[in-house]
């Protein structure tokens, strides 16, 4: 006889019962542990879950690919800030004196990195965090430089310069913050009919030299001679003197170049100001003596490039020994360095930004080696 055959459910026709419970649709008698085999089909799932947010972006290997691309405002806006900063000499100056604004406030344009990145952060969005790294390449790049400390000890001559304003509620007390800082050489711009013998009489004792020119004057604890008026206006606004120090003669030159507004029907004006400067540059030019400096209120920055007349043909201080921007305007909330101690034939050796006094601008200083 024969023995009987034992046949399996699957040859046998029958549908075999889920081993561990119900969890998904059976498909040609084959189990799915894990899923509806149906969604395999549909290409929904994978091992690590939904194959249609992969389509649709939603998941990459490592994470949610929606990262790169949420965020495409932010990166754009991250774009072009870095373009505005590198192409900031592209912009025109023909209307409105856009690229001089621009270069006037140049280096807050870096507040945008923080504040991209914070946009990124929030919107976790992979592609602006990478693209908040062009703007902050392109300021440090510009601006990088300045943030570190270049000053050293020393130095044969103390230079302050300071816009007193013409306002100034208390001249002697000015006079005598600016006495104490020690500089050999003290240039005051905005000066008045009525504030003039106010500052002569308080600087006296320290500085036995001294001069007036209009609205500018120079005190010294060496002796000046060949002093004389600078014609960068039709009023007197720059003086021009030599200083005897131990060190043998120095050029100075202290001037105050027109004012600028803001208008809302012409821009930001400065035609006045940038031919002052081009006058001054002028006088510089034309100087005979090897060892210059250029001290004043300029009304505008050493990358504004309409006052390239004059800063091509002079170093800055600030730039070459200071610590940080050296922001000198307004004295309440500096946000501009107007102020400024420009050299040639000189060695900076340091420079710095003085307490308030009762102007509405710093006091700035700077010690040179002759």
């Amino acid at each position: 006889m024969t023995a009987p055959v034992e046949c399996t459910d699957r040859e046998a026709g029958a549908r075999p019962e889920p081993t561990a419970g119900r969890t998904g649709t059976w498909r040609h008698g084959w189990p799915l542990a894990a899923a509806n085999r149906g969604a395999w089909r549909r290409g929904r799932l994978t091992a690590g879950g939904h194959w249609g947010a992969w389509r649709r972006g939603g998941v990459t290997a490592g994470g949610d690919g929606g990262a790169w691309r949420r965020g495409r405002v932010t990166a754009a806006a991250a774009a072009l800030s870095a373009l505005v900063m590198a192409g900031h000499t592209w912009m025109p100056n023909g209307f409105g004196g856009l690229g001089s604004l621009l270069e006037t406030f140049l280096p807050w344009l870096g507040v945008s990195v923080p504040v991209l990145l914070a946009s990124a952060a929030v919107r976790r969005s992979a592609t602006a965090g990478v693209a908040v790294l062009l703007p902050a390449v392109v300021w440090c790049s510009l601006f990088g430089g300045m943030l570190v400390d270049k000053g050293s000890a020393g130095g044969d001559l103390t230079v302050v310069s300071h816009n007193v304003n013409d306002e100034n509620p208390d001249p002697a007390r000015t006079a005598r913050e600016l006495a104490s800082s020690g500089a050999q050489l003290l240039a005051l711009e905005e000066l008045t009919a009525r504030t003039a013998p106010a500052y002569e009489r308080a600087l006296a004792d320290t500085y036995p030299y001294h001069s007036v020119q209009g609205t500018v004057g120079l005190w010294s604890t060496y002796p000046l001679r060949d002093v004389e008026p600078v014609a960068i206006m039709p009023w007197t606004r720059a003086l021009r003197a030599t200083a005897d120090t131990p060190k043998g003669a120095v050029a100075v030159y202290a001037a105050h170049l027109a004012s600028v507004r803001v208008l809302p029907s012409a821009g930001f004006t400065t035609a006045r100001r940038n031919e002052a400067a081009g006058k001054l540059a002028d006088a510089v030019r034309a100087e005979p003596l090897a060892r210059v400096v250029v001290v004043g209120d300029f009304n505008g920055t050493t990358d504004d490039r309409a006052l390239r007349p004059v800063t091509s043909r002079l170093r800055s201080a600030q730039e070459e020994a200071g610590d940080g921007f050296g922001f000198s305007w307004p004295a309440s909330f500096p946000v501009a360095r107007i102020d400024q101690i420009l050299v040639k034939g000189v060695i900076p050796v340091s420079s710095w930004v003085l307490p308030s006094t009762g102007s509405d601008h710093l006091p700035v200083a700077a010690a040179l080696r002759l």
